[in-house]
Formats: structure tokens, sequence, C-alpha cells
């Protein structure tokens, strides 16, 4: 019997066995999501921003003032939670969801879908301070500035989430907070001071809409910070969770509260006739 355990074959045998062990223990170390039901919160989530964005998409265009000035700023709002439902139908499908060696998900749907929803909803606030007045390419050249900032802000926070080493990770999020910081410093100086020379009903519903927007957006880099893609205090649910939760704030409240200020300060400008 003892010659048989010591036997060669014996040994074998022994050790794939346990080199078998050895590999499910760690394919469950790095995917540990596969054996914990988070894929199906996610699922769910994802499902549920589809459903809330589509919706949305067709309420805000069906109850949105279709007269000018108003028009475009319906449009505008309306296509944001079409085209994030777009995204959330892709990530419920799996497409662009990359799991990274450390076990947490990068969704590639996400990053476009900000790539391509901010800059509208900023576009909406430029206008809204300029109101359809300004200089010939003043408008415009606020439109690149802000509109180049928040794209490179969405960049480099993928990179940072794409980053494999703890340096890398760190310097482009703080790259992407700095651009993020310009965003907000266009928004809060130069745009400010442009509507508030629009009226005081006009520069009403543009801070409104702006403190809002603001306020929304700080918290977006903060769920990252504490997520999956970050320093890992909380899981991938409940970062898909929290972003969910975030996007429906940003997207489709916003976008009824916008509206009605904007519909608001402007039954104001024409009983008063204090536009500018």
């Amino acid at each position: 019997m003892s010659r048989l355990l010591k036997s060669p074959y014996t040994e074998c045998i022994f050790f794939s066995e346990y080199k078998r062990i050895q590999f499910m223990a760690t394919q469950q170390a790095a995917f540990p999501r596969h054996c914990s039901g988070e894929i199906n919160m996610d699922q769910t989530a994802f499902l549920i921003g589809f459903s809330v964005m589509a919706i949305a998409s067709l309420v805000i265009y069906a109850t949105g003032s279709k007269t000018f000035p108003s028009r475009h700023h319906t449009l505008m709002h309306a296509s944001v939670p079409f085209i994030a439902a777009t995204a959330y139908l892709a990530m419920a499908f799996g497409f662009g969801n990359l799991t990274l060696d450390s076990g947490s998900t990068v969704y590639l749907a996400r990053y476009a879908d900000w790539s391509i929803t901010t800059p509208i909803l900023l576009a909406g606030l430029v206008m809204l301070a300029f109101h359809e007045h300004g200089k010939p390419g003043e408008m415009g050249g606020f439109l690149t500035a802000i509109i180049v900032l928040d794209v490179m802000m969405i960049i480099t926070g993928l990179v940072s989430s794409l980053a494999e080493t703890a340096a890398a990770k760190w310097v482009w999020y703080l790259w992407s907070c700095a651009a993020f910081l310009g965003v907000v410093y266009l928004l809060w100086g130069p745009l400010r001071t442009m509507a508030a020379n629009r009226g005081s009903a006009l520069a009403g519903a543009y801070n409104k809409n702006v403190a809002l927007l603001t306020v929304v957006w700080f918290i977006y880099p903060i769920v990252f910070l504490v997520g999956p893609e970050g320093l890992k205090i909380i899981t991938d649910p409940s970062s898909v969770w929290a972003f969910l939760v975030l996007d429906i704030i940003a997207k489709v409240f916003y976008a009824f509260y916008a509206a009605a200020n904007l519909e608001k300060a402007l039954d104001h400008t024409r009983r008063t006739g204090t536009v500018k």
C-alpha cells in the first residue's frame, strides 16, 4: 500500500488533482460575482434603467412645449433618456461589459452614454444662458470649450477605470476631476454672468437648473471613487444601482425640472418684457 502511494503514477494523480482544486479556487476568487447572484442584480438594474429611460423619453416629448423658444429644449431633453435607454439595453445584453483581472466590470456603454448625453445637457444650459442673444460665434465658443472639457472628463475617467496600476489610475482620475472643475467653472462663472444679463427670471431658471445638475454630477465621481473601479468600498451591484438612481435624477427628473423652470421664466418675461 505504501509503495502504491509513493509511486510516480499516484503522485501524478495527486498533483493533478491539487492543481485542479487550486485553479478552481483561483477562478472563484477572481470572479466571485458569478457565485453570489450579483449578475442578476445588475441585470435587473439594467432592465429597469432601460424601461424608465425609454418611457421617460416619450413622456418628455409628449408633454414638452413644441413652440419657440422651448421647442429645442424639449427635443434635447427627450433625446437624452432615449440615448441612455440604448446604453442600458446594451449593458443588459452584456455588450461592452469588460471584466478586468481584478474581478470588477467596466461598462463601456455607460461611458458612451455619458459622452453623448452630458454634452446635450450642457448645451441646454449654454443656450439658456444666452437665450437667443449674444455676439455671433460667442455661444459657439462656450459650447466648444465646455463640451471638450466634458468629453475629456469622461474619456479620462474611462482610462482611469481601465488602468492596471494604482498610480496610473489615480493620475487619470485626478485629471478627470480637473476637467470636471473646468466645466463647473464655466457654468458658475462666465455663463452664470451671461444668464444674469438676460433678466432676473431667466437668470433664476438658469441658477436653479445648474444648481441641481452640479450637485448630482458631483456625486458621480464619488460613486466611482468608492466603487469597484476605485477603492472597492462598495460592490459592483451597489455602484450599478447608485449610477442608475443618479442617471434617473440627471436625465429624467432634471428634464421636467428644467422645463418647468424655463416655462415659468418665459411666462414672466412675456408678461413683463424684462428679457434683455
